[in-house]
């Protein structure tokens, strides 16, 4: 694998109950500074609180019996001594880092992966203990209330589970609780004793074991240092209770004010746990006497129900009042410990699964694993190998957390190891020889001295020999390695004074402490996350994985030759056949050894099953091991090709990354370009419309002006269609600026469909006629009279249509039909004309494209018309298609929808001509920077009576009506200096509250924003004057007075007749006067045709192309006449 494997992260989606601080209370992780709310009393007293375990009095009875009180009370001492010890600097850091027993291990010299199998130890403790404490409640459930034993296993199991799954904060409640009731019934029996039957003291202190001659009362046992060292290898085992204290002490809050009192607290919490468990081994002690002297048989002695049974009734003279009361003591007391033993086991087990199965269904699920255990051990008698089980873990547990102590204490105060604790498996090797080694080494030395290699008193002091050798292993490897192997990598520095960073895979916010950057994700990455990783192989410290520190240290150790046999496929498999079944004999040895020494007389049976249960065990070990062996070599295989074709598709990722950043250039650079052309169309359109509003104001005031003569009055009218063609092509293009933008409005109207169709078929049949050609039209019966729809675009869309049908038919004829039916039209156009080719089609609706047919004969026009037909039906949520053949025609077909109006709310007004208007004078104010404008405004209002005063700017605007109170203003958007809306935003300052109507060439163009307030109404130049004059209606509330004369609308042309030639000589004639652009002299000889009616229908054609200097079209038009020949009779 040559490439780098990316992690692609994926949202890592936990379980309610493992998102759920307060079920999982930061197990795996570092407890947030956030957490620590407690008071250092409630944290105190709930630590204390697992100190009720009566597994004390039980084994202090027990090594009491077995040998004696001088040796149990001079043992007692010594291993609470050495537990004080030991545990306070595991208590210290503990506090100081904020982390539980598996974490604080990992960082105190075992790494990783090195800390997984005192996870394993430490579960054990947490179960077997739970078993022992379990055993005692049933047994006093057993003789109180004669509940068997195994239902009373169930009953002490399950009691705890629903106190322990809401974490620290619901067991520290259940232990304040019940707090002053086990302390009282703790201490008050003992005083009713001393009170009663001092005697039983002296008789307690000279009892020398219970198969040993009694001695005289006042007298002491006599003291024996091998059995002092059995009964320390006993009590040493309660070492991994520091454990279940560190587990609470990670929640208590910094120091405050009260210093003081917060050391007591965390030395009574923590390491200080002995000072209230001595007493209470001491008390067990001596209830075991008691028992014995009021006649319990020995083997029931050490059991704490009948302990207090006997001690409660010294206080209460009534058996069954006693019964009861002991019951009461011994289920609280069980209850308050084994809370706190499957609390610590499900921390444990989370801790010891995470790491081998890159998993963690949550805490509370290892709670029910915990529990689960301890019930199986019950039912297997566990308490009566109480002893036995004891000795051996106690050398186990030693070995354990001296090397943490050692660690604590020497190692990092003489700089052998770094000052802090961490835990992130991102920064830990998986293996720091320090701790691994140190413990082994006191493990394996002090087990060897237990089964009695080195002698009998070696064998009673293993447990020491575990303390004195990790106190001197660990410091001498520390320094052999000059600490190398603690940090893998260091942590962030830079991420020390954020309050929380957010792990990128889990998405939640975690303090910086339990935070680590991740190079495969190239993001922070949180400590469970970490954890739970199994993709990513420990990218960021492959110097640091255990493959990588086995593989040293078998090049190191071993032959070349040796180490390339075991790097193969049977190499490995006899190293993981080897490994199995020595541990599984370890174990079966164990158990085979711990039955015997119970029964001597069965030991010779035991030892034959185990060995035939050995062997059938490895031979199972053997094929299980090779199909590991090949499973993982599987994996592998599978793994490294992944990697390749991971890196394969990473080439091919970044090669279509580059594809991508060119093609995204290129889009932003045709975006770019255009929003330039949008802007370039849209400032043109601007600067042809101000100018082109003034063309056709003054031809709209000049068509109105009845002294023209009458010859003027088609020019005037040529003038104005020719600014209204000229307007047409300027909205077309903005049309399409709107429509890409996303900003062209549409509006429902109420229209007169019927007079609308007469209206667009009365405006071409002439120009069809004009040209030779027929103009049909039909509309269906079921058309409605009243539609609702955008007349304005429906009118561009057919006008459109309509035009190119008789631009592009020379001969033929152009029919319009209607269609109509379930409220959907169908506007059908067809033609005779040229047609369209077939590699035009698929082209003929984009802008600007004119067809093959340009090149043979231009046509005029920008090629826009059928791009905004389509673009409008679109918008108007139509559809159009057209069908073709060349030479043969085209038929374009608009379906749109138009909902019939059955009652119109209005009817259109006649056109009248406005004179002026009722009631007082108005003023208006006309501001715009442009003169020719300002001149228009005048002579458009001005006759009707209108005050007009004008300003070229917003300043001399503001100048102008100093003291006067205007009726309206009309103001121009673009201005220099100050625009149009600035001077809006003034004139309202000024307490000007006349309505006021924006005029420009950019209204309706995105421009006129409507988030501008202040103004009343918009007018888009050029404007048709009737429009003005409604908004000026409707703002000044005027009632138009109109003169006699009516303004009809331009009257329906008549429908004519088929043109007939007036001659070829005339025809040729006026082709010749066209040729040389000699109009007067057409107009001339046009006249004199039409002294005779014949020729009227001729000339009338023929003036519409003279009126509009359309000379291409009068020479085309003359050609087509000029093919009919000669009239009859010529």
């Amino acid at each position: 694998m040559t490439a780098r494997q990316r992690i692609i992260p994926v949202r890592r989606e936990y379980n309610r109950w493992v998102a759920n601080q307060t079920l999982e209370d930061y197990a795996l992780r570092f407890t947030a500074k956030s957490a620590r709310q407690f008071s250092s009393q409630r944290i105190s007293q709930t630590a204390i609180g697992a100190i009720s375990f009566l597994a004390l009095e039980a084994i202090g009875g027990a090594i009491t019996l077995s040998y004696g009180t001088t040796n149990a009370i001079i043992a007692i001492l010594a291993a609470s001594l050495v537990m004080l010890g030991v545990g306070l600097p595991i208590s210290r850091y503990a506090i100081r880092h904020g982390v539980d027993i598996d974490l604080l291990t990992r960082g105190a010299s075992f790494g990783y992966i090195g800390s997984t199998i005192t996870s394993l130890i430490y579960a054990s403790f947490t179960f077997m203990l739970f078993a022992i404490e379990a055993s005692i409640m049933s047994a006093a459930l057993e003789l109180a209330l004669g509940i068997p034993v195994w239902i009373g296993y169930i009953i002490s199991a399950v009691m705890v589970i629903p106190l322990v799954t809401h974490g620290v904060r619901l067991i520290s409640k259940f232990q304040l609780m019940t707090q002053p009731f086990w302390i009282i019934l703790n201490i008050a029996p003992f005083i009713f004793i001393a009170l009663a039957d001092w005697s039983k003291f002296d008789l307690w202190l000279a009892f020398p074991g219970a198969h040993k001659a009694a001695g005289a009362p006042g007298s002491f046992a006599p003291f024996s240092l091998v059995e002092f060292g059995a009964a320390s290898a006993v009590i040493l085992a309660l070492m991994a209770q520091i454990g279940e204290q560190v587990d609470f002490l990670r929640f208590l809050p910094p120091e405050g004010q009260r210093k003081l009192r917060h050391r007591f607290a965390v030395f009574l919490a923590g390491a200080g746990w002995v000072i209230v468990g001595a007493p209470k081994l001491l008390a067990g002690s001596f209830l075991v006497v008691l028992c014995l002297s009021a006649g319990v048989p020995v083997e029931d002695a050490a059991d704490p129900a009948h302990m207090y049974l006997t001690a409660f009734g010294y206080m209460i003279p009534w058996h069954n009042a006693a019964l009861l009361l002991m019951a009461a003591f011994v289920v609280v007391s069980q209850l308050k410990i084994n809370v706190m033993n499957a609390y610590a086991g499900s921390l444990a087990w989370s801790n010891f699964f995470s790491r081998l199965t890159h998993s963690h269904p949550g805490r509370v699920v290892w709670l029910m694993f915990n529990v689960a255990i301890a019930l199986l051990l019950m039912e297997l008698g566990i308490y009566k190998l109480l002893e036995e089980t004891l000795g051996i873990f106690s050398i186990i547990a030693m070995s354990w957390l001296c090397t943490i102590s050692a660690d604590l204490f020497i190692n990092k105060p003489l700089g052998l190891a770094p000052p802090n604790i961490e835990f992130k498996r991102a920064h830990l090797y998986d293996i720091n020889p320090v701790g691994v080694g140190a413990m082994t080494a006191s493990a394996l030395i002090a087990l060897i001295a237990h089964f009695g290699l080195l002698g009998a008193l070696a064998a009673s002091l293993a447990p020491y020999i575990a303390l004195i050798t990790a106190f001197i292993v660990s410091p001498a490897i520390a320094w052999g390695t000059k600490g190398k192997y603690y940090l893998a990598r260091k942590p962030r520095q830079s991420w020390k004074n954020l309050s929380t960073v957010t792990c990128s895979i889990c998405e939640h916010p975690f303090e910086p402490e339990d935070m680590a950057w991740c190079p495969a994700y190239s993001a922070p990455i949180c400590s469970l996350c970490c954890s739970l990783d199994s993709r990513c192989h420990d990218m960021c410290k492959p110097h640091a994985s255990f493959n990588y520190q086995a593989a040293v240290v078998a090049k190191t150790l071993l032959p070349q030759k040796v180490t390339e046999t075991l790097s193969t496929r049977l190499g490995r498999y006899g190293i993981a056949v080897v490994l199995s079944i020595a541990g599984i004999g370890a174990i079966l040895a164990m158990i085979a050894h711990q039955t015997g020494t119970a029964s001597p007389e069965t030991a010779s049976v035991i030892n034959r099953t185990v060995g035939v249960v050995f062997f059938v065990f490895a031979v199972v070990t053997g094929v299980v091991c090779w199909f590991y062996v090949l499973a993982h070599d599987s994996r592998l295989v599978a793994e490294e090709e992944s990697s390749r074709q991971n890196t394969l598709l990473l080439k091919e990722i970044a090669a279509h990354k580059k594809t991508d950043a060119a093609l995204q250039y290129a889009k932003e650079t045709a975006e770019a370009a255009n929003r330039a052309k949008s802007r370039y169309v849209v400032g043109l359109s601007h600067e042809l419309r101000t100018p082109l509003n003034a063309v056709l104001g003054y031809a709209q005031i000049l068509e109105r002006d009845e002294t023209i003569p009458a010859p003027r009055q088609s020019a005037i009218k040529v003038i104005k269609r020719s600014a209204d063609h000229l307007s047409g092509l300027i909205d077309g293009l903005l049309d399409i600026s709107k429509i890409e933008a996303g900003r062209l409005q549409v509006y429902s109207n109420e229209i007169n469909i019927q007079d609308f169709l007469d209206q667009i078929a009365d405006m071409f049949r002439p120009q069809a006629q004009a040209k030779g050609l027929v103009f049909e039209h039909e509309r269906a019966s079921s058309l409605p009279q009243y539609v609702r729809t955008d007349e304005k675009r429906l009118r561009q869309i057919l006008v459109n249509l309509l035009s190119n049908a008789i631009k592009f038919t020379d001969t033929g004829t152009i029919r319009f039909d209607v269609a109509y039916r379930s409220q959907v039209a169908t506007f059908t156009v067809s033609d005779t004309g040229r047609g369209i080719s077939e590699t035009d089609l698929p082209r003929i609706f984009e802008p600007f494209q004119r067809g093959e047919a340009e090149h043979i004969r231009p046509m005029p026009g920008l090629g826009l018309g059928l791009t905004i037909t389509q673009l409008l039906t679109q918008t108007l949520g139509g559809e159009i298609n057209v069908s073709s053949e060349r030479d043969k025609g085209s038929t374009f077909r608009v379906r749109l929808m138009l909902s019939a109006i059955a009652r119109p709310t209005a009817s259109l007004p006649s056109v009248r001509k406005i004179a002026g208007y009722a009631g007082p004078r108005r003023t208006i104010v006309v501001v715009d920077d442009n003169e020719d404008h300002r001149d228009l405004m005048r002579e458009v209002l001005m006759p009707l009576d209108f005050v007009v005063l004008t300003a070229a700017g917003g300043t001399e605007c503001l100048t102008l009506i100093e003291g006067i109170k205007p009726d309206l203003f009309l103001i121009d958007i673009s201005m220099p200096g100050m625009s149009g809306w600035q001077l809006v935003t003034r004139l309202r300052d000024h307490e000007q509250t006349a309505p006021i109507i924006m005029l420009s060439a950019n209204i309706g163009d995105g421009t006129a924003a409507d988030t501008h307030t202040g103004h009343n109404d918009t007018l888009a130049k050029p404007f048709d004057i009737r429009q003005l004059h409604d908004k000026l209606a409707v703002h000044l509330a005027l009632e138009w007075v109109y003169s006699d004369t009516v303004l009809q609308p331009p009257p329906k042309p008549k429908p004519t007749g088929a043109v007939k030639t007036p001659g070829v000589a005339h025809v040729e004639e006026l082709i010749r006067l066209g040729e040389i652009g000699y109009v007067r002299g057409i107009e001339a000889k046009l006249a004199d045709l039409a002294r005779q009616e014949e020729n009227q229908p001729f000339t009338e054609a023929v003036k519409t192309y003279v009126q509009a200097f359309d000379l291409a079209g009068y020479a085309d038009f003359l050609q087509n006449i000029n093919k009919q020949g000669r009239p009859a009779g010529e």
